[in-house]
Parts: structure tokens; C-alpha cells; sequence
């Protein structure tokens, strides 16, 4: 049931499904701050840093690097596949695990050891948004960065954490590539250097600290918001092409794919005057497609927006986790894990380094979109055969 919060001028509202204390808290303090118009709580939302994990905030003049946070344009791509391939998908299952595993690079840090490694319409792709960036505000630093081969490299790197890749199909028998990353090493690099300009401080500086829009900080923050979350998106992409690449030369055969939607949903987004800040949270405007994705086990669902206002056109990102990943390290056991992904169909590594993302450290997910209903109406459910995991290095050298 939705809560409004007492003696607040501001329109405030909760969807949270049994959120902590502690989540109340952190989002009380995020849309207390003067300069927040408006704030919700999406049914999945969970304590995070600085800013709880599904806090939507629109801010008037302001914006926010610790509310986005450190991985900008983190998100989700589903891609669609030709439907007579999939007993093809399904027959080479371990081969296609195998090859995919050992040509993305997978967990904390990795990315590739060459930019030749990546695809060239990728590359001119990233040239473009590259070009674009530097014909705005920002700093020579950053610029430095960019251009040092590091950010281009890691297109196409999964990350580690809750980043996946799976696998899927349908009811209706269509086979379904969905990604779950971000910015990787630019969205990090390029987080903490504006927290720390939005702090004026170099230790301590991860607190709410706003930027003026109209500074020149601000300015270049936004140049390297637009920046990063177009760099979320093409690394999803790469990512779809490179499975795209690696199925084409198991099955020996050309395969195109369609895009549903490529969606971040950890961003700062101007929108009618507002910036609107999700923390977590996926776009939900009217006839806008997205993706919520459940667990390893039970797949993801594609949904489109309703425009609701009172979710400030949003929707949850995931389900939600119940469970710290300490807690799942320490209370899981990894036998149990094995046996139900393998009752579940789905090949993967599911091993000690991977419990920390089992199925039973995320709410229910039937819950979970219940609660959003009047947010969202779902269009289709993806049900996994392949699990890949950010969780450590494994690539062939």
C-alpha cells in the first residue's frame, strides 16, 4: 500500500515493499534537501549509498553525483532473436556457455587487452559519442581519460556483482538475449572525481553534495552524464553483438537480432524543467518499454510505462535484494544453490563466488510488479537457459 510522508509540502511518495529503517531513513534524508520538487520509493528499494537503491528524486537547478552514484547508465538490454534457432540455442547450450565465457571479459576490473578486440561499427560508434563530448563543457582530465584506450577497452566488459547475461526464451518460443551492465571503469572514474568536486573535499566527499546546474562543474557533469550513459548503452550492445558473434560461429550460421529496448537505469535525466535522478529505478513514462529482472532463476519480464506520476514515471529496476551479499555467503549453501539451477534448466557457474546473486537474496518478484501495477503493465516474461555472472577472471589467454 502506498504511504505518503506527513507535513511535506514536496509530493513524496512510497511504494516500498517492507523497506528497513534504514532505507526510510537515507530517503528521508535525500528529499528533505531543499532543492528536491519531488521523491519516490520504488517497490524493490533497499539501502544503498548515499541515496537508497530505487529512490526516484527530481531537483530543481541541482544535480546530485552521489544520487546517481558510481555506475552511471547501469541498465538493461533484451535483444531478440530468430525463433527457428532456438533448438539450435539450446542443443549447443554448454559449447555456447563456454565460448561466451572465455571472449567477454567477466568481473571486477576486467576488460579487454585490446581495442581490436572489439567490433569496428562498436568503435565508430564510440568515436562519435567521444567527438560529441568534447565539444561541450569539461574537463581536460576527464578528456585524458577518454582518450587513453582504458574506456574504450572495457565496451563490451560485463563487470562483476549483480551484472549478467542470460539467455532466454519465451512462451511463444522466441530466444532472447538480456544484459544487465553500466559505464564500467568510466562511470567509477568519472563518479568520484564529481564527488569530490561537489564536496570541495578529497576524503569524506561521499555524502549529498549538489552541483548548480549553471556552474561550471555542473555543466561539465552533465557532458559526462550524457556522455556516460551513452557509453552504458553502447557497452550493452557490444556485449549483444559479441554473443551475436560467438552463437554465429558455434552454429555456423549469420543471425540478426532486433533490439527491444536498451534501457539505464541509474541516471540524472532532464525532464520538463526537472532532473530527474533514479537511483535504480527504470524509466516508466507512457508506451515506454523496460526491463525488470527477477533472478538467475526465474528470468526477466519487459514491461511498458503507464506515465504514472505519483511513481514519477518510473518503475523498480530488479527485485530487490533481502539479503547483504554477506549475509548470503554466510547463510547459503552452494549444494542447494547447484541443485536449483539445475532443476531450473540453467547452465552457469554457480559456485561459491556466485551465491551472493542466488534467487532467494531477492524479493519476490510476483510481489514485487504487483505493487507497480499502476506504473507499468507486463509484456513478457524471458525464461533462462544460460547464466553468465561477472564473478572472476576465466578468459583464454
Amino acid at each position: 500500500m502506498m504511504k505518503k510522508a506527513k507535513k511535506q509540502k514536496k509530493t513524496v511518495t512510497n511504494f516500498a515493499l517492507d523497506p528497513s529503517k534504514e532505507t526510510l531513513r537515507q530517503f528521508k534524508n535525500c528529499y528533505s534537501e531543499p532543492y528536491v520538487i519531488k521523491a519516490s520509493l520504488m517497490p524493490d528499494a533497499h539501502l544503498g549509498y548515499v541515496a537508497p537503491i530505487g529512490a526516484v528524486l527530481a531537483t530543481k537547478d541541482y544535480l546530485v553525483p552521489s544520487w546517481v552514484g558510481y555506475d552511471i547508465g547501469c541498465g538493461m538490454t533484451a535483444a531478440k532473436l530468430p525463433k527457428n534457432i532456438l533448438p539450435l540455442l539450446r542443443k549447443n547450450a554448454q559449447s555456447i556457455y563456454e565460448a561466451v565465457r572465455s571472449r567477454i571479459p567477466m568481473g571486477l576490473g576486467e576488460i579487454h587487452d585490446s581495442v581490436s578486440s572489439i567490433t569496428e561499427e562498436t568503435r565508430r560508434e564510440y568515436e562519435k559519442i567521444l567527438s560529441d563530448f568534447k565539444k561541450r563543457e569539461h574537463d581536460p582530465r576527464v578528456l585524458q581519460f577518454l582518450s587513453s584506450g582504458k574506456a574504450e577497452r572495457s565496451l563490451g566488459s560485463l563487470g562483476h556483482g549483480n551484472h549478467f547475461i542470460s539467455l532466454n526464451s519465451d512462451k511463444l518460443g522466441n530466444p532472447w538475449i538480456v544484459v544487465h551492465s553500466g559505464s564500467r571503469a568510466v562511470g567509477h572514474w568519472v563518479a568520484t572525481l564529481y564527488m569530490k568536486k561537489s564536496s570541495g573535499k578529497e576524503e569524506g566527499f561521499e555524502a549529498t553534495h549538489p552541483l548548480s546546474s549553471n556552474s561550471k562543474e555542473g555543466k561539465e557533469y552533465q557532458n559526462l552524464l550524457d556522455f556516460g550513459l551513452e557509453f552504458a548503452k553502447l557497452n550493452r550492445m557490444e556485449i549483444v553483438r559479441q554473443v551475436c558473434l560467438t552463437i554465429e560461429k558455434i552454429l555456423g550460421k549469420k543471425i540478426k537480432f532486433t533490439i527491444w529496448t536498451n534501457k539505464n537505469h541509474n541516471h540524472a535525466l532532464k525532464e520538463s524543467g526537472l532532473f530527474i535522478h533514479r537511483k535504480g529505478a527504470t524509466p516508466a513514462k507512457k508506451g515506454e518499454k523496460g526491463i525488470i529482472p527477477a533472478n538467475m532463476r526465474d528470468g526477466s519480464f519487459l514491461v511498458e510505462g503507464k506515465g504514472n506520476r505519483e511513481f514519477i514515471s518510473s518503475s523498480s529496476h530488479g527485485a530487490g535484494r533481502v539479503m547483504s551479499r554477506k549475509q548470503a555467503k554466510e547463510t547459503l549453501d552452494v549444494v542447494s544453490f547447484k541443485k536449483e539451477m539445475e532443476k531450473a534448466g540453467v547452465i552457469g557457474n554457480f559456485t561459491d563466488n556466485s551465491l551472493d546473486e542466488a534467487p532467494e537474496v531477492y524479493k519476490n518478484i510476483h510481489k514485487v510488479l504487483d505493487a507497480q501495477k499502476e506504473s507499468i503493465k507486463i509484456i513478457n516474461h524471458l525464461t533462462p537457459f544460460i547464466n553468465w555472472q561477472g564473478e572472476g577472471r576465466h578468459r583464454k589467454r
